[in-house]
């Protein structure tokens, strides 16, 4: 893996020579009046500008507040004021936000990618990622382990909800607005491919309201080949293999950024480190197929719109 490496000014005042004034024809009394409406006017330009700066400075927390996720749910990965617009930033904010999963069946395992939603460790996950689990270990960002629990699925949109057993006080990720995402908006990815816990990559919104298709058997966690992602299909095409007879179509968002198989489940982010989408499909090149190219740019994720509409039922052990 290659790995890409990433004024202060000053200037004093310009002295000027003056020649000598004639002698005041009145007393220097009116110079110590005049010296006091220049301090005045000194010290009335320095409130304006501390109440200028921090009227700013609340008008910007207040918008940046209120670019929230609109329900109260969830807050905690804005990122911050001075590295707002960067990778960097949003990396730094929603990183301790998302998860690496790994399910357990008789039929073997799977590692799969979670997204923090509330401080005592409920986390959206995508339903292939855990379905037929017999037993759930999710690992922090800072490496803590826990044992989750299902709590809903709903294999109709792919999505699930896992709750952590004596987790508390941890990073919430802020669900953001994908309606309002436009083709072309840079995103971030944040997940767990292939195991590489904490994973990111960047890139843009390719498309919207894809139809996309994966398999909707809930007996069928194991993936046909751990090298492959989850089967699924795109504009009459099968992909990482058959997606078999139950299957489930929604509208997703299509993105270049580089995913691969462990990043099912994580995070499609914003540049305010806003959650826009749960990555849940992504085209696995290999040589079966007679492709052996890397990451080709060919992503989608379910939008978060679709996840928070779905929350309450998931939260009540099943899906809409």
């Amino acid at each position: 893996m290659r790995v890409v490496p990433m004024t202060d000014y000053s200037h004093g005042d310009p002295q000027q020579t003056f020649g000598h004034p004639p002698p005041p024809a009145h007393p220097p009394t009116a110079h110590r009046r005049t010296g006091r409406p220049v301090a005045l006017v000194a010290a009335v330009a320095l409130v304006a500008a501390l109440v200028g700066g921090g009227a700013s400075a609340l008008v910007q927390e207040l918008t940046r507040d209120g670019a929230g996720t609109g329900t109260g749910a969830v807050t905690g990965t804005q990122v911050s004021r001075s590295s707002k617009g960067t990778v960097a930033g949003v990396a730094q904010a929603v990183s301790p936000s998302i998860v690496e999963i790994n399910a357990t069946a008789g039929s073997g395992a799977s590692t799969g990618s979670g997204v923090i939603i509330t401080g005592d460790g409920e986390i959206v996950t995508n339903n292939h990622v855990i379905a037929g689990a017999s037993e759930i270990k999710v690992r922090l960002s800072d490496g803590r382990t826990y044992t989750a629990e299902v709590t809903g699925t709903d294999p109709g949109k792919d999505l699930a909800l896992i709750k952590l057993r004596g987790a508390s006080g941890l990073k919430a990720a802020t669900l953001g607005d994908s309606s309002t995402v436009e083709v072309g908006d840079q995103v971030v990815a944040i997940g767990s491919p292939e195991g590489l816990t904490g994973t990111v990559t960047s890139g843009i919104v390719s498309a919207l309201d894809r139809d996309v298709t994966v398999a909707k058997d809930e007996g069928r966690q194991q993936r046909p080949d751990p090298g492959q992602g989850w089967p699924f299909e795109f504009g009459g095409q099968e992909f990482n293999g058959d997606t078999g007879d139950s299957k489930t179509t929604y509208k997703a968002i299509q993105t270049d950024a580089s995913l691969n198989p462990g990043n099912s489940g994580g995070a499609l982010i914003d540049m305010d480190g806003e959650i826009i989408g749960i990555n849940s499909a992504m085209y696995a090149p290999n040589a079966a197929t007679g492709s052996t190219a890397g990451s080709v740019g060919l992503g989608f994720a379910i939008p978060i719109d679709t996840v928070k509409a779905d929350l309450d039922a998931l939260r009540s052990g099943s899906g809409s």
